[in-house]
């Protein structure tokens, strides 16, 4: 990954304000520091800044044209990012290593598979096909005393106080709370506290949901490992699937996040696509010998 010693190049870029630093490597099992490297890179203040680090790398498998891991601000390795991946895809674009119409991502929930729908300058807009969601609470995973085939309206207990939630998994945990007023809601209070809930082995994102028809809801977002963001791709679909198994909205839905808007369609195979842009912001060498 490195050049000379103690420089790195990364290229930083945002899908709807929530923003990752891309760094190519040789081999994607060759990240033994990554999570320290992470937690240095993307402090606001002191590094580079960013909710996360994305590093791509030659296909894994013969399915796939590149392979990528994703890591947290906190260092924590996530399965997936819907928004992280489509920052990724258009980084392999704007570097040239890629000009197809499609591309194929491999991730550690599966491979992702991105159409490129438009271009401009450094803008991309892609139509990632993000799988099926997972709806029991074994494959999400949650700890309950009866395993339940759909977590739709479940009663979760927080300090005394019950919260309603819908959980899905797409490759990664999420708990969506829909919310009449979302500007009443402590999302720095309720946020972590849900996260890190008991029932929750993985820990889980946390989204804050609004519906404002059957066909549009507004979302924020608490994402694990991360803490408030602005947007999030599979948070947003996990969201709109969470909207729709509650009967709240049609399987065609526009989330309007903190940073933008993405779309989710939850087709008749079963599986959710998510539209949405990623742009290229700059390009750095990360100087720093120190990971910590």
């Amino acid at each position: 990954m490195r050049g000379k010693v103690g420089e790195l190049r990364f290229t930083k870029l945002q899908g709807l304000g929530n923003d990752f630093l891309i760094i190519p490597a040789d081999a994607i099992e060759q990240l033994a520091d990554a999570p320290a490297l992470a937690r240095a890179m993307c402090r606001r203040n002191y590094g580079a800044g960013a909710d996360g680090i994305v590093f791509v790398a030659p296909p894994s498998t013969a399915d796939a044209d590149f392979s990528s891991r994703i890591f947290n601000s906190d260092g924590s390795e996530a399965e997936i990012s819907g928004n992280g991946t489509r920052c990724a895809a258009a980084y392999l674009y704007y570097q040239g290593r890629w000009s197809k119409p499609e591309i194929r991502v491999g991730t550690a929930a599966g491979i992702k598979t991105g159409k490129l729908v438009a271009r401009s300058g450094t803008r991309f807009d892609f139509e990632f096909d993000m799988g099926e969601p997972r709806l029991s609470s074994l494959e999400l995973p949650m700890s309950l005393d009866h395993p339940l085939p759909k977590v739709v309206g479940h009663h979760l207990i927080l300090g005394g106080e019950i919260f309603e939630v819908t959980c899905v998994s797409m490759g990664n945990p999420h708990c969506t709370l829909f919310i009449n007023d979302l500007e009443s809601v402590n999302i720095e209070e309720i946020g972590p506290l849900i996260e890190d809930h008991p029932a929750f082995p993985n820990r889980t994102n946390v989204e804050f949901a609004r519906v404002v028809s059957r066909e549009e809801i507004e979302v924020m977002f608490w994402e694990r490992g991360v803490g408030r963001t602005l947007s999030s791709g599979t948070g947003s679909c996990g969201a709109a699937v969470a909207a729709m198994l509650n009967g709240f909205t049609d399987r065609t839905v526009k989330v309007v996040t903190g940073g933008g808007t993405l779309r989710i369609k939850w087709r008749d195979d079963n599986r959710v696509a998510l539209t949405g842009a990623a742009e290229v912001i700059y390009e750095g060498l990360w100087l720093s010998d120190s990971d910590q």
